[in-house]
Formats: C-alpha cells, structure tokens, sequence
C-alpha cells in the first residue's frame, strides 16, 4: 500500500496562489490549526477560502492570505464573531460570498456528487439571493415552483484534522459531530489530514474502530503527524479548545500590532515551539471539552 505521510511543510509546497482551499472543522472546533499556521508561515497569497470559520479564517485574513471567503460565519463560539475577519469584512478587504450554513452543506455536497447545483427552499424570501446576486433559481419539472439552485463548490484542495490516521490515508474522528469534513473531502481535488495519532493499519481491523470511518483512503492524499494539532480549537473526544488561549487572541486585535506580535510568538516558530509555548501536550490533553 502506498505511504502517504507527508509533513506540513509538504503539503504546503503543493498549495499554489490562487487556490480554492476548504477547511474543515466548525468555529472552535477540530480546525487544522497546524496546518494553517504552515499556511501562515509561507509566501502564499490570492486564496479563495471556503469554511464554516473560527479562528483559521480570522488568522488567514490577518495575514492577508485571502482574497475570497465563502463562509456561513466565523465564529469562536463563546466570542460571537471572530475579530480579525472582522476587522477584514469591515474594512472591505475581502471579496465574499456570505450563505446560509444549509446552502453551504449543500455546495459542498453538489461538488461531491460532481453535479453543478442542488436545488433547495433555503435562502427563498431572504437577504441571501439579495446579497449573492449570482446565485439563480431554477423552475422545477414536478411542481412547477422556482428553487434556489445552490452551486456546488469544488475545492483545488481540503484540510482537516483528525483523530487518527494510518500511513495509507485511513482516516477516523470520534468526536460526537463529524461537521461537514467528509464532504470537504469529496468535494476537493486533493485532501490532506493532519492527525493526532499515527496508528498501524491493524487498528482498523476492530470495528468499534472501523465504523468512525467516514471517506475511503483514496480521497486521502497525504497524512501529517501532529499531535494536539488541531490546537487552540478542540478535538473531540482527545481535548478541548483553550479559552485563555482564545481570550488572548481576541485581545491581541484591539492592540496596535496586536497581529504581529501574536504571530511572532506563535506562528513564526516550529510546531514543537508552538506547543511548548503554550504548555505542551500534556496541558493541551487536558483542556476540558466543550458542553454546548
């Protein structure tokens, strides 16, 4: 079988300007934290960022990496909206595609199927249609009613995080919601995973293992070890998110080169620094996981 384990700094040398990236995860929870601060660390510009965002859109937009966002929100969750892509969105510096969380779920589904749209309610009589121009609506054959077609959304490339993966590209999350992650998967060209544990293959011949599966390997192109990697958003059932970690974060935007300074300290520096600073991996394991 072929071995599929990569590092962070070669997924990234893959990525090129201009991509189509989707990211996986929900707001606070289970991002590829590690993989967007290889991101961060790098000379890439131009992206069109699709994402259900926390705190992986907010430093991408304070890094000025994105040119386009599709997004439902972006959200830390306890901190309503995340400050960075605030101060992005409010000073217009990104181009944006705004939608319902239903309609995105159905994008990313249609670029699954390999199919241009799927048609919905969602979004008929809202600012959506008003603020997404683009978006049309399509008369049905059975009803003779107009649906709001929702375009698929194909992505160059996913990032997610998981709990663990094998070096063929199987790939297993236990946490109590999967989010859209396999559809970030199967709708992206190439799909790369980073993991909190590196298991052999046998693992998965259990099961209780096997039925937290969710993509064949194929769709899996390369896998990176990198535990707590997923950090300071959660991974579910392994840890939580960091609250002070978070705090902090927001606070360092309302300081004159708040970003900077943020970034120095923990984006400018290898992962093994990263988690040294802000406790190591034992306290990371330790965060208490999210009750909401």
């Amino acid at each position: 079988m072929a071995n599929k384990q990569m590092t962070a700094a070669d997924v990234v040398a893959t990525l090129q300007d201009g991509m189509t990236v989707g990211i996986g995860g929900w707001g606070p929870r289970r991002k590829p934290m590690a993989l967007v601060r290889e991101i961060l660390r790098s000379p890439l510009k131009d992206l069109t960022v699709v994402s259900y965002g926390g705190a992986d859109v907010g430093m991408l937009c304070a890094a000025g990496k994105i040119k386009k966002l599709v997004f439902a929100f972006v959200s830390l969750d306890f901190i309503p909206l995340e400050p960075y892509f605030r101060q992005a969105r409010q000073s217009g510096a990104l181009e944006v595609m705004e939608i319902d969380e239903g309609m995105m779920l159905l994008g990313l589904k249609a670029a699954a199927m390999r199919v241009p749209f799927i048609p919905t309610r969602v979004g008929l009589g809202t600012d959506v249609l008003v603020c997404n121009p683009d978006l049309k609506l399509v008369a049905s054959p059975y009803d003779q009613r107009d649906w709001v077609a929702m375009p698929a959304l194909p992505l160059d490339v996913a990032l997610v995080h998981v709990d663990r993966a094998d070096s063929r590209g199987v790939c297993q999350i236990k946490g109590p919601d999967l989010y859209m992650d396999e559809l970030f998967v199967r709708a992206a060209q190439k799909s790369f995973v980073s993991c909190d544990e590196l298991v052999e293959s046998e693992f998965f011949e259990n099961a209780d293992e096997a039925r937290h599966v969710y993509w064949e390997r194929a769709h899996t192109t390369g896998v990176v070890h990198l535990p707590a990697g997923a950090h300071p958003s959660s991974c579910a059932p392994l840890y939580g998110f960091d609250v002070k970690h978070f705090k902090d974060y927001v606070a360092s935007a309302k300081e004159v080169g708040g970003w900077q300074t943020y970034a120095e300290r923990f984006v400018h520096c290898t992962e093994s620094q990263y988690l040294a600073r802000v406790g190591g991996i034992e306290t990371v394991r330790q965060l208490p996981l999210p009750v909401f």
